[in-house]
């Protein structure tokens, strides 16, 4: 039988039409402030949520207007069907609003997506089972169809209850986790399961029509989340979703916020006293904190001091900045570490400035001593005795450098690896030796001792390359060489015949010299992904067996060897963060590939 409907003049029925449509409207345009929410998913599932409420609150519309039996039950099926699936992102949204996971679990999504296809299969197929609902035809307290809910309904009223029960936890919990004033947001909520009163009214009372009213809530909800309360659900969100103890400022760095892990490591915070008081009075050493480099802030626990790092970013909520974001991370194994490494490298630096001291004065008078009786008289003694005291003086400038290399780098700066390629070639004795500079590339580092690692790596290319079979000076050097700035006399001997180390390596090339095929090529360029540099030689490498030991100081295959010129180049790596590892090259020499990007 077919039923006139259609719109009435009835002051309830008008009402009905214009409270459904106000919601759908505002639903809709609700969904262009979301772009406002900074993080994606609490914003995805708000939007969808109020996607599916106005495209609910719009079923219901048409269900009362809708000028026949047939096709009002159409509409209330589809406002049962989208209805439904606004659970999902109801659920969406508190997950990631909350900082959970439910959201991203695959499983629980193909369950619930599955369950929602039986369901619907349910209600769509309803004319033929009737046992999701009957409708008839009434006129109290106007003319509309009224739906008698069946068995399967209210087990599918249950189930959506429930899942939206997760979801209100969810929120409440989440709102217990901060010290502000979440009384707003809590009404908000509130909005939505108000609803569920009227939904008992219509179902009881004949007052009402049989509907469910829930696109109302949603949408009183959606306005005062976006348009009154925006800045307080923002706050919530980015303090309560920190397990790090986080603090919100406002403009005048007020304390507005905090949450439970902040009030929990500072007790000033517990009972609220502090919110309303500027930061440098509630927090002092927080805030001076924030005026220094490190950002490290040391307080007295129960285990004892901790160290935090404090750092800050701007809060906005799509306006220009409203405060700031103060959050802190627990660094104390980094920096008890970091402040012994220091203690370290001070005693370090004191006993290396100790003994340079105290060996070079005598030293100095043993080389004096040396120097007249070589005057007296030629002796084979004398030389082997100058051979150990230049030995003792290389290791006094090793030990030194050693010592100094190692300490960060403070101010790094942007330098040129062609052009300190250029001065540390001219620091090394590099006779019948070439230097082939591949491609130009900037890094930022301290020039000096990024210099002094380059002069490091020639001269262990040019003394183990193919010339040093003929040398016992050059065979006596795997790792030293000048190493430290205190040896100044020795580099300017160095600098002054390095102009011509690398004319009488061209000339043994270009004139025929005998023994041109002997020379050894050093080269240096940038690495083939641009996150560092390599220098090879094409000389006799290193063995694969030896590569794990050769950066430990004191390791040597040279019997006059100090064994600390790669151990040098590896505390200058490591200062600046950088990773060093060695390979052969094409030529089956050495290649150490210094990685500058580590990340």
């Amino acid at each position: 039988m077919v039923v006139t409907l259609g719109p009435s003049l009835d002051p309830l029925f008008v009402a009905y039409v214009a409270v459904f449509a106000a919601a759908a409207v505002a639903s809709y345009a609700s969904v262009a402030a979301t772009p406002r929410i900074e993080d994606p998913d609490t914003r995805r599932g708000l939007a969808a949520l109020l996607l599916t409420t106005g495209g609910w609150a719009t079923a219901h519309v048409g269900f009362l207007l809708a000028p026949t039996a047939d096709l009002s039950l159409g509409f209330y099926t589809v406002g049962l069907i989208v209805g439904l699936a606004a659970v999902g992102p109801w659920l969406y949204f508190t997950s990631a609003y909350t900082g959970r996971t439910l959201h991203r679990d695959r499983n629980l999504q193909v369950a619930l997506v599955a369950v929602f296809l039986v369901i619907v299969a349910m209600k769509v197929t309803n004319p033929y089972h009737h046992l999701y609902y009957e409708a008839a035809f009434v006129t109290y307290p106007f003319p509309h169809l009224a739906v008698r809910h069946q068995l399967f309904h209210w087990l599918v009223l249950g189930l959506t209850y429930g899942l939206s029960i997760i979801g209100y936890f969810m929120l409440f919990e989440r709102f217990r986790q901060v010290s502000y004033d979440t009384r707003p947001l809590l009404a908000l909520v509130g909005v939505t399961a108000l609803p569920v009163a009227l939904d008992v009214v219509g179902f009881a009372t004949p007052y009402l029509i049989d509907i469910t009213y829930e696109p109302i809530g949603v949408a009183v909800f959606a306005v005062g989340l976006l348009f009154v309360y925006f800045y307080q659900f923002q706050a919530v969100q980015v303090t309560g979703g920190r397990d790090e103890p986080t603090i919100l400022l406002d403009q005048t760095d007020r304390v507005r916020e905090y949450n439970d892990p902040a009030e929990s490591l500072f007790p000033c915070l517990q009972g609220g006293d502090a919110l309303g008081e500027p930061l440098w009075s509630a927090l002092p050493e927080v805030a001076d904190a924030l005026e220094t480099d490190e950002s490290i802030v040391a307080l007295e626990r129960s285990d004892g001091i901790r160290y935090y790092r404090v750092s800050e970013r701007p809060f906005a909520v799509d306006r220009p900045q409203l405060g700031r974001l103060i959050v802190l991370r627990d660094v104390t194994e980094r920096e008890r570490y970091r402040r012994e490494l220091e203690r370290q490298n001070d005693r370090l630096e004191s006993f290396a400035s100790m003994v340079s001291h105290d060996l070079r004065n005598p030293l100095s008078v043993a080389m004096a001593r040396l120097e007249l009786a070589r005057a007296e008289r030629d002796d084979e003694h004398l030389e082997t005795v100058a051979d150990a005291l230049a030995r003792m003086e290389r290791l006094i400038d090793d030990v030194l450098a050693l010592a100094r290399q190692g300490q960060p780098i403070d101010e790094p700066t942007t330098v040129s690896l062609a052009t300190l390629a250029e001065d540390a070639w001219a620091m090394v004795d590099a006779i019948r030796a070439d230097l082939d500079i591949v491609g130009e590339y900037t890094l930022a580092a301290d020039s000096d001792r990024l210099q002094q690692l380059l002069e490091n790596l020639f001269r262990n290319a040019v003394e183990h390359g193919p010339t040093a079979s003929g040398s016992q000076a050059l065979k006596d050097a795997v790792e030293h060489g000048s190493t430290s700035p205190d040896s100044q006399a020795r580099r300017d001997n160095e600098e002054r015949s390095s102009s011509s180390s690398r004319t009488q390596s061209d000339d043994a090339v270009e004139h025929g010299h005998p023994d041109a095929d002997t020379a050894v090529t050093v080269r240096i360029g940038p690495l083939s992904d641009g996150e560092g540099f390599y220098v090879e030689d094409d000389g006799q490498g290193i063995p694969e067996s030896e590569r794990a030991n050769v950066f430990e100081s004191g390791y040597s295959t040279a019997t006059t060897g100090t064994g600390f010129g790669l151990a040098i180049i590896d505390e200058i790596v490591t200062a600046h963060g950088w990773e060093i590892e060695i390979a052969e090259s094409n030529e089956g020499g050495a290649r150490f590939e210094i990685r500058v990007d580590s990340a």
